[in-house]
Formats: structure tokens, C-alpha cells, sequence
């Protein structure tokens, strides 16, 4: 195999690792959760009552914006906060953040953990792209 070769193999091999992990993260592949537009979303959460609104932002990205009737616990506090939701462990999550990427991290936690995620893509962005409305405090 020539220099230009073995580079051009690893090239692709390395192309590969991170579509992979890009698909991971945002959760195209490998996931064991549903995903919702924020339409679908918004659609669900007019049809069933038992659903829980779960935003994994920060304090500060709350503050500033949420959907209404959403509970926060920030991503990086998930694990040590999943009693707060002991209650609803029986009913669908519906989990959101800015973009879409930290849900999917939280809902692979729910999921493991025995809940019902069901993540948002897009997040809040996408969101108020649909023309949803949101809460400012």
C-alpha cells in the first residue's frame, strides 16, 4: 500500500468515526428513544394530559425562555435529580433543550434509567421555527 493510500483509508476511516459520533449524539442512530418535531410534539402534548415537560438547559436559558409548563433539571444535574420524576416514570417525557443535542443526552440517562423520553428535535430553537410559543420570565 503506497503512502497515498494508507492516507487516503485513513482519511475515510476517520470521516466515518465522526459521522458515526455526529449521528450518535444527535441521536439518529443507536437511539432506543422516540423523537418528535416540535409540531408532533406540540400535538401530543394537546392530545394526552399525563405527558411531563423536562427542559435540560440552564437555569439562565429557563429564565430567559421555556415551554410553558416545563420543569427544569439542567443536563449535568439529570442523574442526581431522576427522584423528581419518580412520579411520572409511567408516562411519556417529552425532553427538550436549545438545539436538540443535550435532550438526546438526557433521554439516553431517561431511557436507561426506566422512563419514557421522548425527545424534541431541534429543541427550543426549532420550536419557535414552528411558529410555537414560548414563555419569557
Amino acid at each position: 500500500m503506497t503512502k497515498k493510500q494508507m492516507f487516503n483509508t485513513l482519511y475515510w476511516i476517520a470521516f466515518l468515526a465522526v459521522a458515526i459520533y455526529f449521528g450518535y449524539v444527535k441521536g439518529w442512530i443507536l437511539s432506543d428513544f422516540e423523537s418528535l418535531s416540535p409540531q408532533q410534539a406540540y400535538e401530543l402534548l394537546q392530545k394526552e394530559s399525563n405527558l411531563t415537560i423536562l427542559d435540560v438547559r440552564t437555569p439562565q436559558e429557563f429564565k430567559e425562555e421555556h415551554i410553558q409548563g416545563a420543569i427544569l433539571i439542567p443536563l449535568q444535574e439529570l442523574n442526581e435529580n431522576l427522584s423528581q420524576l419518580q412520579n411520572v416514570k409511567g408516562d411519556k417525557i417529552i425532553v427538550y433543550c436549545h438545539s436538540g443535542t443535550r435532550s438526546v443526552a438526557a433521554s439516553r440517562i431517561l431511557i436507561k434509567n426506566g422512563f419514557s423520553p421522548v425527545n424534541v428535535t431541534g429543541g427550543i430553537s426549532g420550536w419557535k421555527n414552528a411558529g410555537l410559543k414560548v414563555v419569557h420570565d
